[in-house]
């Protein structure tokens, strides 16, 4: 009993997401309890792809005693003008009203990849800031994440450019490792940054050097992502945490793992890879705790 509380104690602020487990929401969630972990990541998909409706999935979730990492994810908000922005913002309207129900803090927005967007910085610091905006009476934080294939903000120094013209308090970065490394930005930039402007990091892998387009890197983030530990990188990942603890960072890890083989898998065996990656993550990567005796580690 005292070895599984001190497991769930060095992994606390580490969270798997929903989309890494196959099966209904329900199992999903007592698989990620079950290996130790006391967060979730969630999906619009989770909500309302309920056979009961959205509203009973929120009340699994609440029934699980997880908390809710974040939600996500609203796609190509920023850049728009006329009547597709103004479809965007009722979309984000129920984006921000699911989030809120789940009791999440963090809306998750990704970057644009729509040829209809403005590529004008201020005007996409300017829709991103009437985003969040929307989410104060809801008490959301919004983090704005670069995917690697984004049309105009693909990296996360530009992310943060973006963000700091914004300059609105509940509006921030989220830090995904794979667009990172798939976009090869140089982590010096990570020193830069205000750690209270970071309202999430997500952590993966993957199993080759590099995508060499941005098909392959679509293919390989939404289908082939492994835990931190598992692949190539995972020298840079070590970096990459180090670097953003060492800002004071505070807040949660989530492991977004997209991989179609993890899906085939029954629910308790990924669950426990993501258990390993935490562990080693937190005991040799963070120094969150000591090593437990007996406990192997993901890498030596």
């Amino acid at each position: 009993m005292n070895h599984e509380r001190s497991i769930r104690q060095a992994i606390a602020g580490l969270g798997m997401d929903t989309i890494t487990l196959a099966g209904p929401l329900e199992a999903k969630l007592e698989a990620m309890k079950d290996a130790g972990f006391s967060q979730v990541m969630l999906k619009a998909n989770d909500l309302v792809g309920h056979p009961q409706g959205w509203k009973a999935a929120v009340q699994a979730v609440k029934a699980s005693g997880l908390r809710g990492t974040g939600f996500q994810v609203l796609r190509d908000f920023e850049g728009l003008s006329g009547h597709l922005h103004q479809y965007k913002v009722d979309i984000a309207k129920t984006m921000l009203e699911m989030c809120a129900a789940l009791g999440c803090d963090v809306l998750l927005a990704c970057s644009s990849t729509s040829t209809h967007a403005s590529q004008d910085l201020d005007h996409i610091a300017r829709d991103l800031r009437k985003l969040a905006m929307l989410a104060i009476p809801y008490g959301i934080r919004i983090a704005y994440e670069g995917l690697s294939w984004g049309r105009t903000v693909n990296e996360y120094t530009t992310a943060w450019d973006v963000v700091t013209r914004a300059d609105c308090p509940n509006l921030g970065l989220g830090l995904d490792s794979f667009h990172i490394f798939a976009a090869k930005t140089p982590l010096a930039g990570i020193e830069e940054l205000d750690p209270s402007w970071i309202f999430l990091v997500q952590l993966s892998d993957f199993m080759w050097q590099e995508t060499r387009t941005f098909e392959e890197r679509m293919a390989t983030a939404r289908t082939f992502r492994v835990f931190p530990g598992e692949g190539v990188h995972t020298e840079q990942v070590v970096d990459l945490v180090q670097k953003i603890d060492a800002l004071g960072y505070t807040g949660d890890y989530s492991f977004e793992v997209f991989n179609d083989d993890y899906v085939q898998m029954p629910l308790p065996m990924v669950a426990e890879r993501a258990r390993r990656s935490a562990l080693w993550l937190a005991e040799d990567v963070l120094r969150r705790a000591a090593p437990l005796p007996g406990q192997l580690k993901l890498r030596t």
